[in-house]
């Protein structure tokens, strides 16, 4: 638990290089300048230092205008504001033969009125239920061409908008302040010279949506009229105006063929000799619908560090642009090897990778840790020549010479450097003619071993020999007491670490040992940076040599 704790209280970074090269560095500054001319562009057309609000609003409208129109059976007819709009429903009647085709109080969708029940005559060959409805039905005609109401278009509209953004607790309306009851009252919208005033002429409206009046008024339509709030809030730079932008909204190329334009009916009631009339109009009109948009921005200093943190990876560009470059053939060959090298480093995983070596094989072999097989039988990955320091090794025979113990090494009792040096090589090369190795039996081996002196283990990582094949265990070797069991060996091996330690225990000789072995066996550097492991017999005879207090050992470990 300690050590999971600590192993969060660490810092890691990025490994950098510095390549010092004026064009490189010309060429980071320019795209670092531009990235940042670019942001500071962005940030001020966009205001992302600001916080925003969309805007909350409502909308009345007053028209005023007077027309005067002459209507077939009426006559001259003046309108004015009170007669701009009305509402009315008719539909024509059914067909039948005799009275009980007809329901008494029956009504529909398409009839003109509520069955009485009587099937009567409507003329030599036609019958029709009677129904209780005004008299005459509605004439269907098309709209008159030109539209009655042409002067229509000299009609003004006052458009009231009154909007609020409440982040902000701000509110305000297209009336500007400044505006007089005198001003508002002469006034007419105008795009370039009066873009800011309330009141509309229709004719202009229309003609802002590219549209002609007399032709839209003779079957109608519908136009938008936009509204756009776009305001500065910050004190120095306040700026809340509206601008007025128009369309039409309906579809006049579909309209040609089904339902053109837009219509609606009303009725006018009189009563004359104590009989109630109706007068009724269908009109072809034109709808305004307002639309209202809007958003306010206020300086933020949240808004405006979360802006710059956001476009702090732009400055990536340049590294990822330069490293293209320079692996590319734009750059110097010599430089971009050079470059490659220092910025790539390879390794391996060495929590997969492992490493063996056999007495009876020249190579060293990589293999691939497995969880459910036996080591000794896994099968490499690769195979590699040992490659390692004789000179090492020559400095502790040197040792052992001065000892007297040369003599163990060598049967035939040549014990000069060279020799002993040849011996080494021969021994780990697994062709040993001077020095016979002793096979040790044993009733209790397991069935993986190949030497004898293997001892049994749960673990498949430790199920490993010191043989490929039958053979005499490496242990037996005059070689291996000699370089990995010899307390002199191992405490001068302990000096060269701390020179100053006066006394090693059994635990530093054992791990000691096991280094001594790693280094014999599988020289100063494993392929592909696999971990060495060493064959149960050679542990177990170095825990002879060295045992642990307490009898308990930690055997391979991974981390």
């Amino acid at each position: 638990m300690a050590c999971g704790l600590l192993n969060l209280c660490v810092y890691e970074t990025n490994k950098r290089f510095r390549i010092k090269s004026v064009e490189l560095g010309t060429l980071k500054w320019t795209l670092n300048g531009a990235v940042l001319l670019f942001i500071c562009f962005m940030m001020l057309w966009n205001k992302e230092y600001q916080e925003h609000d969309l805007v909350t609003s409502s909308v009345t409208t007053k028209v005023k205008g007077v027309a005067l129109a002459s209507i077939p059976e009426m006559g001259l007819v003046v309108w004015d504001v009170v007669d701009h709009s009305g509402l009315a429903q008719v539909a024509p009647w059914g067909l039948c033969k005799t009275d009980k085709d007809c329901q008494k109080g029956f009504s529909d969708q398409q009839s003109h009125g509520v069955q009485t029940g009587p099937c009567v005559k409507f003329d030599v060959l036609k019958k029709t239920c009677e129904v209780s409805a005004w008299c005459p039905v509605e004439n269907r005609k098309s709209p008159p061409r030109p539209a009655l109401l042409a002067s229509a278009e000299n009609f003004t509209v006052l458009v009231k908008n009154n909007i609020r953004f409440p982040a902000f607790n701000y509110i305000r309306r297209n009336i500007l302040p400044e505006m007089t009851d005198k001003d508002l009252k002469g006034c007419l919208y105008n795009r370039y010279t009066n873009p800011f005033c309330p009141v509309f002429r229709l004719g202009d409206i229309v003609h802002e949506a590219k549209e002609r009046f007399s032709d839209m008024a003779v079957e109608g339509g519908v136009i938008g009229i936009q509204i756009d709030w776009n305001c500065d809030l910050n004190r120095f730079f306040h700026s809340c105006l509206p601008k007025y932008s128009f369309r039409r909204l309906d579809e006049k190329e579909s309209n040609r063929t089904l339902y053109p334009g837009l219509n609606f009916r009303f009725a006018r009631y009189s009563t004359i000799n104590g009989v109630e009339h109706r007068t009724l109009f269908k009109v072809y009109g034109i709808r305004f619908d307002v639309m209202v948009f809007g958003k306010a921005g206020k300086f933020s200093i949240i808004q405006l560090i979360i802006y710059i943190g956001s476009t702090l990876s732009y400055y990536a560009l340049t590294t990822v642009f330069i490293d293209w470059l320079i692996g590319t053939n734009c750059y110097s060959r010599k430089a971009k090897h050079n470059y490659s090298e220092k910025q790539c480093e390879s390794v391996q995983d060495q929590k997969y990778l492992l490493c063996v070596s056999f007495v009876d094989e020249e190579q060293l072999r990589v293999v691939k840790m497995s969880r459910n097989k036996r080591l000794q039988e896994t099968k490499p990955l690769s195979q590699h020549q040992w490659k390692g320091n004789l000179g090492d090794m020559r400095a502790l025979l040197g040792v052992l010479q001065s000892e007297q113990n040369i003599n163990a090494l060598i049967q035939n009792g040549q014990c000069n450097e060279f020799k002993a040096a040849t011996a080494l090589s021969t021994e780990h090369s697994g062709l040993v003619t001077d020095m016979p190795l002793l096979e040790i039996s044993s009733s209790r081996c397991p069935d993986w071993c190949q030497c004898g002196c293997c001892h049994s283990s749960a673990s498949f990582l430790e199920q490993l020999c010191c043989r490929k094949s039958k053979g005499r265990c490496i242990t037996t070797s005059s070689l291996f007491p000699a370089l990995v069991l010899t307390r002199s060996i191992l405490e001068i091996a302990l000096l060269y670490v701390a020179p100053l330690a006066e006394q090693h225990k059994d635990d530093q000789l054992r791990q000691q040992a096991y280094a001594q072995y790693i280094k014999w066996r599988f020289g100063d550097f494993t392929p592909m940076d696999a971990v060495p492991v060493i064959p149960s017999c050679c542990v177990w005879r170095i825990r002879e040599q060295y045992p642990s207090p307490d009898g308990k050992y930690s055997g391979i470990i991974f981390g």
